[in-house]
């Protein structure tokens, strides 16, 4: 069988932790900042864990991770 491809789009933005779960960037935190909380400014800058009900579909786009 040859190689499966990685999606080069879904191979730069996700990660996967030592536990193996799927880490992710937060939306929202590109442009038009000025009218967000320093706050919710700050919280954007976390990575978020992928939700249960988007891994099958990312672990498709990449499956060597």
């Amino acid at each position: 069988m040859p190689k499966i491809k990685s999606n080069s789009g879904a191979r730069k933005r996700f990660k996967t932790t030592g536990s193996g779960k799927i880490v992710r960037r937060k939306a929202y935190a590109s442009h038009l900042l000025s009218s967000k909380s320093r706050k919710r400014k700050r919280k954007l800058r976390q990575g978020a864990i992928v939700d249960a009900s988007n891994v099958r579909g990312i672990e498709r786009m990449l499956p060597y991770i």
